[in-house]
C-alpha cells in the first residue's frame, strides 16, 4: 500500500472550524447537471437522500491547531462534485473518523453497504458532517465522530476512551481527522459485536467488519488516507 506519494500527517489538538454562510459557485452554475446526476444515482440506489451537508474550505495548520471554515450544501451538489474528479479545487470534504484500536492492537474498520454512496469502501466509522453536528456556529466533529460510531456499530460513549488529539490527512479533496479510540476488548469479540448490532438493524451502513492486524490486512478498497495513518501507527510499534 506504500507505493503512492506519502501523505503528510499532522497532529493536532485543536479543530476550530466555523460554520458561515457562504453559496458555493458550483452548486449554483451547475444546478440542472447535478439534479440529473442525482436522479440517475437514486434510481441506482433508491435509499439515496438528498439531506444537507457541511463541506470545508480554506484550511490551516498552524502548531497543535487546525482551522477552516464550513458551508451548508445539498448532498446531491457533494455527490456530482465527487464523481466528477472535484472539479472545485477550493472546497474539501472535510470529516472525522474514529479509529477503533482493540486491545490486542488491531483495527476494526467497517465495508459500506451496496445501498449507499461509497457501496465496498473500506473505513473506519465515520460521515460527512451534517446540520446535527453544528454546535453554536462551530463544526463539532468530535461529537460527530461519536454519533457516527454508534449509529453504525451500536458503541457507546464509556465504551471506549477518546485520545485528545487528531491525526490530519489532507488529500486536497478530503480532510480526514482521525481519532484513536481505544476500546479493551480483544478485536475478534469487537468484530462480533459490531456484526450482531448490525444483524439487528433494518438497514445497516456496513455490510461488513474487518480486522487490520498487520499491513498485509490493507486494501485497495481502502482509501490512501486511512492506509496512510495505518501504517504510520505500526511503523511506530517497530
Amino acid at each position: 500500500m506504500s507505493d503512492t506519494k506519502p501523505l503528510v500527517i499532522h497532529r493536532v489538538s485543536v479543530l476550530d472550524l466555523v460554520v458561515e454562510r457562504w453559496v458555493w459557485p458550483f452548486a449554483e452554475t451547475r444546478r440542472a447537471e447535478i439534479d440529473a446526476h442525482f436522479a440517475d444515482k437514486q434510481r441506482e440506489r433508491p435509499a439515496l437522500f438528498n439531506g444537507r451537508v457541511l463541506l470545508g474550505r480554506n484550511p490551516v495548520f498552524a502548531s497543535d491547531r487546525l482551522s477552516a471554515s464550513y458551508f451548508e450544501t445539498d448532498f446531491a451538489s457533494f455527490l456530482a462534485w465527487r464523481d466528477w474528479g472535484f472539479p472545485d479545487p477550493s472546497v474539501f470534504n472535510g470529516f472525522g473518523m474514529g479509529a477503533l484500536l482493540c486491545a490486542d492492537g488491531a483495527f476494526v474498520l467497517g465495508e459500506m453497504g451496496q445501498h449507499t454512496s461509497n457501496a465496498g469502501r473500506i473505513y473506519f466509522p465515520s460521515g460527512t458532517p451534517d446540520l446535527d453536528d453544528v454546535r453554536d456556529g462551530t463544526l463539532d466533529i468530535s461529537g460527530s465522530v461519536t454519533r457516527e460510531l454508534e449509529e453504525e456499530t451500536g458503541l457507546a460513549p464509556g465504551e471506549y476512551e477518546s485520545e485528545p488529539h487528531w491525526h490530519c490527512i489532507y488529500t486536497g479533496p478530503a480532510l480526514a481527522m482521525i481519532r484513536m479510540l481505544r476500546i479493551d476488548m480483544p478485536a475478534d469479540a469487537v468484530r462480533d459485536r459490531i456484526v450482531a448490532n448490525l444483524a439487528a438493524q433494518h438497514q445497516p451502513e456496513l455490510s461488513a467488519i474487518h480486522l487490520v492486524r498487520g499491513i498485509h490486512d490493507l486494501s485497495s478498497a481502502m482509501p490512501r488516507f486511512v492506509t496512510a495513518f495505518i501504517e504510520a501507527q505500526f511503523a511506530s510499534r517497530l
